[in-house]
């Protein structure tokens, strides 16, 4: 094991924490979704004169943002979950709410239901936008003066609007049946021809080749996830873009014998409603597939087990920002809270990086509602149109940069306090820039005091199960003639062995306080379990690129 010390662990970056990436490639939808998922609960109260019931109403229309990137199946099930929570975490603050007015109480449940929050969405993969929005509705909800009895029509006009944020998430599968399949698998394919232009023109070297595999591996993980999510492959659709896939899984362990522009033809085919490539000479391709699917699934508690130490950091960084901001005589301590729990990120770097995106995006907020409160309180419908235009800016923006996104959710989060009464702006805005300098501050330090031994730990399992996969896949290769399934299972879990490690060796890269990582053997590691897979695919005479032409197509 290398006994260096890490050189990357305590580097905390300022000017790349704000830089501007790509747009999602549909920003648009999670954009249009929240907007049609919150205006008609919206105007119906504004009709009816009861804007200060929106608060409740907005808890069931945010769940729209969630699932955009999962199959309809496996969607109608996510965003069904994401409402239950939802609406669980709101019934809870607001009995809390009700049973008690004492702000210490109030802070400390608010803590404890954003470290559960926290826990569960990393542990189902339940982003973007994880837990934060939960968060947010949860803790804002303590605070909101409420009796035992308001509470169940309060919770009914959250599952009624949620109820109509799944009609909403789900109505794009009525034209598009397989759209995020489609997306995942065209990412994919664009990021391994990436890679592969990059070992045959040899413009691809050092930091530069590895990110680029990085990036094709994370590409193709994810679109496993997708054309799994759903079960077993009951379409020929979704059975052409697993073949797809493989090709792409291919070009990654044997990217000089790949064909970048064939990759990328693939890709585009997969846009709009068009039809599906087939891939010919594809009939061995998903022999490793069934046994995955057949495979069963690791139990919540233990994948749960894992995050226990960001637990910890979200209940006690919440806990104390609250306190903090209570402790200054600031009104509404939830923002400090919220900002804390936003922080919280894979490991202390990163969560260094959102705490200066949070802290930047939140005080131009704080200008952009200063100079369209005076809009808003014209007139009550105004109020409403300018919250739809803010969620509308940030799902389409938050994806380029977190910060951008909160130039939006700022000014929009301070209107919605504005629904149930009129406020005196210059208060608002003060209190939310000192609660966000607390929660980043107060939430960072935490980040930095409770240590994440586990990253270490993560990475030697990572490195006993890409040496396991390695060693099986050699065996099978030393032999005179392999079982094409076993072959193909072979080398589809070493593949995924690969992937975990480097996200693994990432997630620790970044982490403070922990004994130095073994980045000799994670080298070595990768070099020779690429190798072998390369080895295995060159072995597979149906992975053969002279025979990988489309024969026909599949309508979606």
């Amino acid at each position: 094991m290398s006994t260096a010390p890490p050189t990357t662990t305590r580097r905390l970056p300022l000017a790349g924490a704000l830089r501007l990436g790509r747009p999602s490639d549909i920003w648009f939808k999670p954009a249009c979704s929240v907007v049609a998922a919150v205006a008609p609960p919206n105007l119906t109260l504004l009709a009816l004169g009861r804007l200060d019931l929106a608060m409740y109403t907005m808890a069931g229309s945010l769940c729209a943002l969630y699932g955009h990137n999962r199959p309809y199946p496996a969607r109608a099930r996510t965003l069904a979950w994401v409402i239950l929570g939802m609406v669980g975490g709101l019934a809870a603050a607001l009995t809390a709410a009700s049973l008690t007015t004492d702000a210490v109480v109030l802070v400390t449940v608010g803590a404890l239901m954003a470290a559960v929050q926290k826990v569960l969405c990393d542990a189902t993969r339940v982003v973007p936008p994880g837990n934060v929005v939960l968060t947010f509705i949860s803790s804002a909800s303590l605070f909101a003066p409420q009796t035992l009895g308001q509470v169940p029509g309060h919770v009914g006009l959250a599952l009624a609007a949620g109820a109509w944020a799944w009609l909403v998430g789900m109505a794009p599968g009525l034209l598009r049946p397989h759209g995020p399949e489609r997306r995942a698998t065209a990412q994919a394919l664009n990021a391994t021809a990436a890679y592969a232009d990059t070992r045959r023109t040899g413009t691809g070297t050092g930091g530069g080749h590895d990110r680029a595999r990085a990036a094709a591996a994370a590409a193709v993980q994810a679109a496993w996830q997708s054309l799994l999510a759903t079960g077993a492959r009951t379409d020929r659709t979704r059975r052409a873009l697993e073949h797809l896939v493989v090709r792409a899984e291919v070009a990654l362990a044997a990217p000089a014998d790949a064909d970048p522009a064939l990759l990328r033809g693939w890709a585009r085919a997969l846009g709009g409603t068009g039809r599906v490539p087939r891939v010919a000479g594809a009939d061995d391709d998903l022999l490793g597939i069934d046994a995955e699917l057949s495979a069963p699934r690791r139990p919540l508690w233990r994948r749960l087990g894992p995050l226990a130490p960001f637990a910890v950091r979200t209940a006690l960084g919440c806990a104390l920002a609250g306190y903090a901001s209570l402790a200054l005589g600031v009104g509404r301590p939830y923002w400090a809270l919220v900002t804390a729990a936003s922080l919280y990120q894979a490991n202390v770097t990163l969560t260094w990086s959102r705490g200066v995106q949070r802290v930047v995006g939140n005080l131009l907020g704080v200008l952009v509602f200063a100079a369209v409160v005076p809009l808003a309180h014209l007139h009550p419908a105004a109020l409403v149109l300018c919250c739809l235009a803010f969620n509308f800016g940030a799902e389409a923006l938050i994806g380029r940069n977190y910060w951008l996104g909160s130039v939006c959710v700022t000014p929009m989060a301070l209107l919605v306090t504005e629904f149930a009464r009129t406020q005196d702006a210059g208060q608002l805005i003060t209190e939310r820039v000192v609660d966000t300098l607390v929660g980043a501050l107060v939430g960072f330090a935490t980040a930095v005091v409770v240590t994440n031994r586990r990253a270490g730990d993560r990475i030697e399992g990572a490195l006993t199960a890409v040496e396991q996969a390695r060693e099986q896949a050699a065996r099978l290769l030393a032999g005179p003639q392999p079982a094409p399934r076993a072959l193909e299972a072979a080398r589809r879990a070493l593949s995924a062995a690969l992937a975990d490690l480097r996200a693994a060796a990432d997630a620790a890269s970044g982490e403070w306080w922990q004994r130095a990582l073994p980045q000799e053997r994670v080298v070595l590691a990768e070099q020779s379990g690429h190798r072998t897979l390369a080895a295995t695919v060159r072995r597979q005479g149906a992975h053969s690129w002279d025979g990988a032409r489309t024969t026909e197509d599949v309508r979606p």
